[in-house]
């Protein structure tokens, strides 16, 4: 059963109807009972770092949360500021974010290029590494929407699962074993994120 952590934030129902479409069983968590069950995670994430690590520690989950991540290894995956709140932190705020792979956010702003229209927003060319299942059956660069003015850098490059480009290349999906983040909203793009959600339930 995949469930979709309700915090407060994120396109909750996007993802819900989607996964109904495609007959996956998924379900809405709010509190700590709703994890019960759950074999998969999907971490949603809207607006900026802190109000949502802020939020997320108001909805009492985010020890449970370590505890299944990180003790029992259940796979996640995090959806724009969701997958920003799985790094060390950002630029964008002071608090921690969730540490479970190893990186800092940062801002397209400090690239200085004056021509840069922030944020980032509407579809582009997404570039997988080569047999990350999150992006099985999906053309070589698919096509995906985003909306956002940080981006993940990853402490280790082997972390990274695809790149695009939007002043430099940046990687916008991370992969560390059973812990994954995609930068674009695959909610909004339409077959190609229908395919990777399709993809996340079957890793």
């Amino acid at each position: 059963m995949i469930k979709i952590i309700d915090y407060g934030l994120g396109n909750i129902l996007a993802f819900q109807n989607i996964y109904k479409r495609l007959n996956i069983p998924v379900a809405l968590a709010k509190t700590i009972d709703d994890l019960k069950g759950a074999t998969r995670l999907i971490l949603p994430g809207v607006g900026a770092f802190d109000h949502a690590m802020e939020e997320l520690g108001r909805s009492g989950m985010r020890a449970r949360l370590d505890e299944l991540v990180l003790g029992e290894k259940m796979p996640v995956l995090g959806i724009c500021v969701g997958m920003q709140m799985m790094a060390e932190g950002s630029e964008e705020g002071n608090l921690p974010g969730l540490g479970w792979i190893p990186g800092y956010v940062k801002g397209f702003k400090g690239l200085n290029q004056p021509n840069l229209l922030l944020p980032h927003m509407g579809w582009n060319d997404v570039q997988p590494v080569t047999g990350h299942p999150l992006f099985n059956d999906l053309a070589t660069n698919g096509l995906f929407y985003f909306l956002h003015s940080f981006y993940f850098e990853c402490a280790d490059p082997v972390h990274v699962a695809a790149i695009s480009s939007y002043g430099k290349e940046f990687s916008c999906a991370i992969s560390a074993g059973h812990i994954h983040g995609v930068q674009f909203h695959p909610e909004k793009s339409h077959h190609f994120g229908a395919q990777l959600l399709k993809n996340f339930a079957e890793i």
